[in-house]
């Protein structure tokens, strides 16, 4: 951490992050099942995030990498409320704008319009603002008259447009990305790159979630790299990547040569 970090307040802040899911092993499908072989019924718990320490600032975008199952999207979800953490302590300061998954947040049998409406009043804003920026939304959607349409008939790269349209209109303090930037064409990516460049250049912060280490590598000022949920490394992101794929190469050498 540089010294002009260390001198400020960090816009999120995590200690000893843990999360653990419980799942049935039994296949009940009905009251009478779960009656009749309740004594068979078993759960068990499995931890997916084992104790995560780090800390994010303003003005700074942290990508968080690794294999599927490492605990990347959860560490998303905690962040964004969506989940509870099992223990440990996290702190944020500032409004949160979550991009996690495509359309999540929508109803279907809502119009776009109407969507927009929603989630803005979820995400803490006002009436007024939210008509205040509607034309902003519609515009840098690009949906057209589209957005009079119910949200169910959306394509996913639709979904995304709006999703990440109606996120970066609402005055957040913190980014939440996962795999979702790649919503059209490549003009409208490029859009929303710029885009998110300028919300970084501004004073926000960006946890991004990606397997598109072009991506990383691009917007990152530093890069995490988690393993079955916990830190292997944290550091520059040309340090980090560089890193993963080392091990990358030498996971895939290994279940190559391993005995059938």
């Amino acid at each position: 951490m540089s010294e002009a970090m260390a001198t400020r307040t960090p816009t999120i802040s995590v200690r000893n992050l843990r999360k653990k899911f419980r799942v049935s092993n039994s296949a009940i499908g009905g009251l009478k099942t779960l009656l009749l072989w309740w004594k068979k019924r078993s759960v068990r718990e499995f931890e997916v995030l084992k104790g995560l320490d780090f800390d994010c600032y303003p003005g700074e975008c942290v990508s968080v990498i690794g294999r599927n199952g490492a605990g990347k999207s959860t560490l998303l979800a905690i962040l964004a409320r969506v989940y509870r953490q099992t223990s440990g302590e996290v702190k944020v300061n500032g409004r949160i704008a979550p991009l996690l998954e495509l359309g999540a947040g929508f109803h279907p049998d809502l119009t776009g319009m109407e969507n927009i409406i929603f989630n803005g009043v979820v995400l803490g804003l006002t009436r007024k603002q939210i008509r205040e920026r509607i034309p902003q939304i519609i515009e840098f959607s690009e949906l057209g008259d589209s957005i009079n349409s119910p949200v169910r008939s959306y394509s996913s790269g639709m979904l995304a447009r709006l999703g990440f349209a109606v996120a970066i209109h609402v005055d957040a303090d913190i980014l939440l990305v996962d795999e979702v930037l790649s919503v059209g064409d490549y003009a409208f990516e490029q859009k929303c790159y710029d885009r998110v460049d300028r919300f970084r250049k501004e004073g926000g912060t960006i946890l991004m979630v990606s397997h598109n280490l072009q991506a990383v590598e691009r917007f990152s000022d530093r890069c995490v790299w988690l393993r079955d949920g916990q830190m292997v490394m944290s550091g520059l992101p040309d340090d980090v990547l560089a890193a993963y794929l080392k091990d990358q190469v030498s996971a895939q050498v290994a279940e190559t040569e391993a005995p059938e």
